[in-house]
Parts: structure tokens; sequence; C-alpha cells
């Protein structure tokens, strides 16, 4: 018979009690580790792989067991409330089932007294845990793009924008996000990439056509902007499309004026008007640059010529094989009369495009024009006057609108008229040059010149003044001056030259004709009647003897003061007191064919004693001797 078992002592009661009472715990329907038909826990399983809610409530049975474990830590109860937030977590303890059957609390991790927190040790992935979609991280960057649109950060807002497009390249909200970004950066040409394809992608939305109209008027072009306005359903407002609107209308009247107007200040004034409506740092349009440089060729000055050239020059930058701008300059070159560059220009023009029809034009204008010239110039280096005038009329017509060019025909044209003392002509010819280009002082020159020596010796001081304030740094022009105001001095004096109707250039054999010719026409004899005959006899008398001394001719053509014309008269007070002046009595007689005097009796003038010397004597002073017969 088997000994009885001995009573338990009160030590062993107290821990039988003890371990059925964990038993129970471990046991209940909460804890689905602790039941002997449940499977074991995996060990391999880390509790930060856990879902949220089992992670509470595992934590919230392990406290409940291990009282000094809860005591450790301060729990967060908005925490507990919400899904916690990814960092270092606080100790915590699960159960779990040891090998007998007991349950043993895991000790809690050590916490890293620096703050970072412990490194997870291997575990297994959780199925469960959501994986981010390509779209949600794109939808992500797209967020971050909008934080910094928001914040005026364009730069980094387009950067966003980028990575979301790569993401999801067929977006058109990405690619519409990244076109109002670039707007607003001052990219239109991005932006205007960006929004038409976001257009292409989504063609019915109006937000995308209203911005990419806008883009489009920001560049300056208004009518693919108005065209694009156009698509939107329901129409755009009248104040979108405003400014389209209005842009268009200037440049029109830009186009217009240049093309059928006069003056080139309107096309500049429609095309300033235009450029205030471009967006903010937009580039000026390249057929906007090229107008204004024709808008300055049409005005002509040198200053317009100058900025002409300078609307060139910025477009060659940019392309130096833009053939258009090469057109521009040549003809800048050769509205400033710098043909062969000009020529260089159209040339290279044509080799960027042998179709451009404007380089075509324009060369072989310059060269026909530079063949006329040269041989006009041919013609008057070879005194060949009229052939000279006959070629430069013909270059005048091959290019009227070239200011500069035909202002130096019109200058050539003068200097031959003036070779064949068609001064009216010739300074006509000076006035047309000077009202096509105002700062031609070669044309000023021959004009004042043609004005003296057409006896206008007035007007032309006057014009030489004017030179001098144009060119004050020229010293011959004061010396023109003293010139012109000397023979307007002499001008107002008797002329000896147009008394005879001489040039001042004649020789004594025509002084002599002209004066023995006027003598016999204008002798008081000979006109009875004509109270004025007397008076022109001594005119013509007095021009001859000045005239036919070489020492007092030059003494009047240089201006210096004269002797008394009286005095060439021996005192005899004109026709009645003798003359014993320098005249040759015997050229009167001999003129008159009279045999033995004037007025009767004894020969000789009233109150005279005959001719001095009497008798028939041979003229003197007339070349070769003048034989009475």
């Amino acid at each position: 018979m088997s000994p009885s078992p001995a009573p338990p002592s009160p030590r062993d009661r107290e821990t039988g009690s003890k371990s059925r009472s964990s038993r129970t715990f471990g046991r209940h329907s909460t804890d689905p580790g602790s039941s002997s038909r449940r499977k074991k826990a995996d060990l391999d399983t880390h509790p930060l792989n856990l879902p949220p809610d089992e992670y509470k409530r595992l934590s919230a049975l392990s406290n409940m067991s291990n009282r000094s474990s809860f005591d450790k830590m301060d729990v967060d109860r908005e925490a507990a409330a919400s899904p916690p937030a990814p960092g270092p977590q606080a100790s915590f303890s699960v159960p779990v089932s040891s090998t007998n059957g007991t349950k043993e609390t895991p000790k809690p991790p050590k916490i890293n007294t620096n703050g970072a927190a412990p490194p997870p040790p291997p575990h297994k992935s959780n199925p469960s845990s959501p994986v981010p979609t390509t779209e949600d991280e794109a939808e992500s960057y797209k967020a971050a793009g909008n934080k910094f649109f928001k914040e005026k950060d364009f730069r980094n807002a387009i950067i966003q924008y980028t990575k979301a497009i790569e993401l999801v390249p067929t977006s058109a909200a990405y690619l519409g996000n990244r076109a109002a970004a670039n707007m607003s950066n001052g990219s239109y040409e991005a932006a205007l990439d960006d929004c038409s394809r976001a257009v292409d992608l989504d063609p019915t939305e109006a937000k995308y056509l209203l911005r990419l109209a806008r883009i489009y008027t920001s560049l300056g072009r208004p009518d693919e902007a108005m065209t694009t306005f156009g698509r939107i359903q329901p129409p755009a407002s009248a104040k979108d499309m405003a400014a389209a609107r209005e842009m268009q209308m200037h440049i029109t009247a830009a186009q217009d004026a240049l093309e059928n107007g006069t003056s080139g200040s309107m096309v500049l004034h429609g095309l300033d008007m235009a450029e205030r409506l471009l967006g903010p740092r937009a580039p000026k349009p390249r057929k906007w640059q090229l107008m204004r440089g024709n808008a300055y060729l049409k005005m002509g000055g040198l200053n317009s010529l100058g900025e002409a050239q300078n609307v060139a020059m910025s477009l060659l930058r940019q392309n130096s094989q833009d053939p258009e701008a090469l057109v521009l300059r040549g003809r800048a070159l050769y509205s400033q009369g710098d043909n062969e560059k000009a020529v260089q220009h159209f040339r290279k023009a044509l080799s960027c495009d042998p179709d451009f029809r404007d380089a075509v034009k324009w060369l072989r204008t310059v060269q026909k024009l530079d063949r006329m010239k040269e041989d006009g110039n041919a013609d008057y280096k070879a005194g060949r006057w009229q052939d000279a005038i006959d070629k430069y009329t013909s270059a005048l017509g091959v290019d009227p609108t070239n200011r500069g060019t035909n202002s130096k025909l019109l200058q050539n044209r003068a200097l031959c008229n003036l070779k064949l003392r068609q001064y009216d002509l010739a300074i006509s010819d000076c006035d047309r040059a000077i009202s096509l280009d105002p700062q031609y002082l070669k044309a000023r020159k021959t004009k004042a010149n043609a004005l003296g020596q057409a006896d206008r010796w007035e007007e032309s001081a006057r014009e030489w003044k004017s030179i001098q304030e144009l060119d004050p740094e020229d010293r011959t022009i004061a010396k023109e001056i003293r010139r012109a105001e000397l023979e307007l001095k002499k001008s107002q004096r008797k002329d000896y030259y147009k008394i005879l109707g001489i040039p001042k250039d004649a020789d004594d054999n025509a002084i002599k004709k002209a004066y023995r010719k006027l003598a016999i026409i204008h002798h008081p004899d000979k006109n009875p009647n004509d109270e004025n005959a007397e008076a022109r006899f001594k005119d013509i008398s007095e021009a001859y003897e000045t005239l036919s001394d070489p020492q007092k001719r030059a003494r009047f053509d240089s201006g210096d003061d004269l002797i008394d014309p009286a005095d060439m008269f021996g005192g005899g007070g004109g026709m009645h007191g003798g003359m014993h002046g320098g005249i040759d009595p015997e050229i009167l007689f001999s003129m008159m064919n009279g045999g033995g005097g004037f007025g009767g009796g004894g020969g000789g003038f009233p109150g005279g004693g005959g001719f001095p010397g009497g008798g028939r004597q041979r003229a003197q002073g007339f070349p070769q001797g003048f034989h009475f017969g």
C-alpha cells in the first residue's frame, strides 16, 4: 500500500494557487497565444511588424500581467487613440509561452540613451503593410510642388513637378502645373511646350486652353492666342481676351504702316504699344525685331540707320546664320553708302538660304546701281558732262527708297550742272540731296558754290554760315564766308562784266569785241530820243577802261576800291568836254563811219576841236589793229 501523500504545506498551497491563477489568465480568450489548442507564437515575429491594433492590445495585456513594467512606462494617451507616429518606440512586453506551458514576460528592450532608436532585429515582412504605388509617389511630388508654388519658389516647384511627370508622363495635370510654374518663372518657351502637351492629352479642358492662350500672348503671338481662345467652351470672357486682342490690333497697324505708310515712326509706335503687353521678362519676338529694323531703314536718317544696324547685330548674335538679319544689316550698310560690305552680307544670306528672294533682289539692286554710278563717274572725269548727267539720272530710278545713295547721285549731277553753268539745276539737285540727308555737308557746299556762281552772294554767304554751324572745326569754311561777303559787296557796285555781257574769265579779245558792239548800239548819236543812252554809253566806256587794263581789272576782281569812274574821262565833263581819257576817239570815229567827226563842222564833238591827232589813224587797242576803208 503506497504511502499517502503528505498534506501540502501552507507554502505549497500558496504556490499552487498562484500557479492556477496564472494558467487561468493565460487561457483567457483574449490571449491567442496562451491556449494549448492555439499554435505556438512565431519567435521571429518582431513587434514593429504587428498591425497597430494588435500592437496596442498586446501591450495592454502585457502591462496588466506585469505591473512593474507598467510603472516603468509613460503611456501617451493621444498615441493610444491614434496610430503611432514613426520613430523610436518605448519599451513593451508581449506574453509568450514557455516550453513548459507557463507564461513568460519578455524583458523590455534597452533604450539607447543617445536618442537613436535601437536597430530592429531580423524579422519577416508583414504582407499586410501597404506598399506605395507609382501614382502615390507622383501625387506626393505634385503636393510638394504645389507647396513651393504657393510660396512663389517656382524653381523648386518645377523640380517637384518634373519628378511627378517622370513617374507619370501622360498626366495632363502635372504638365499643366509645370507650365504654370514655368510661366511664372519667365520660362515661356518651356511653358508653351508643357501646356501644348497637356492640351494634346486633354483637348477639352478649358483650364489648359486658357493657360495656353495666355502663354501665346506673353510670347507675342496674338493670332495663335485668339485661335486658342476660340476653342474654349464655354467661351472665354472679354477680359481674358483683352490683352491678346489689343496686341493683335497694334501689330496689324504696324505692319500696315511698314508696307503702305510713309513714316517709319508709326511702325515704331505700334511695336512699342504691343511690347508693353508681353509677359514679364519675355523676349521680344524675332518678327517684331525685324519689323523695327525695317522701320528704321524706312526713316533713313543717320541715327536711324545706326539703330537698324544695332537690331541686325542683336539678331545675328543669337544666330549668325539668320538670312533675314543678314539682309537687314546689308541694307543698312547699303543705305550708308558702304556697298561693298552690303554685297558681302547679301551673298552670305544667299549661302544660308539660296532661295531667299530678298537677298537676291537687294544684291542685284546694289550691283546695278554701282555699275551705273561708275559709268557716270567715268563720264564726269572725261568731261562728258551731259553724258554723266544722263547716267546719274538713270541711276536715280533704280532704288528711289535709298536716301543715302540717291543723295550722292544728286550731288554728282549737281556738279555736272555747275560745269555746264546750269546753276538753277545744280541748286535744285543740291536741295533734293539735302532733303534726303540733312547732314550731307558736301551737297550743302556744292549749293553754296552754285549760289555764288549764280551771283546770289547773299544767299551763298548764308549757306556757308549754316555749314559752319554744322561743322565748326572746318577752318576753310570761314574763308569761304569772307569770300562770299566780299563778293556780295562787289555785287552791290557796277558789274563791268555784266555791263559788257561777258564772263569773268573773258580774255582781252572778248572784252574788245563786246565793247565795240555795245558802243555802236548805245552811242547817244545813234539813240537821239533815248535819255538813258548817254548813261549806258558811259557805263560801257567805264567797263572797257577797267577791264582792258590788267592792273585795274585785277583790283576790280579782288574787290579793292577802284578809281572814280569820272576820272577816266580827262575832266572834260562827259561827252562835251572833250575825250582825253583812255578811250581812243578814232575807235569811235571808225565805228560811226564818220569822215570828219560828229555833229557836223570841223570834226569832233561839240565844243571840241576835232579828234586829237586829227586825220585818220589806225584804231588802237583792237587785236591786230582795226583798219578803216
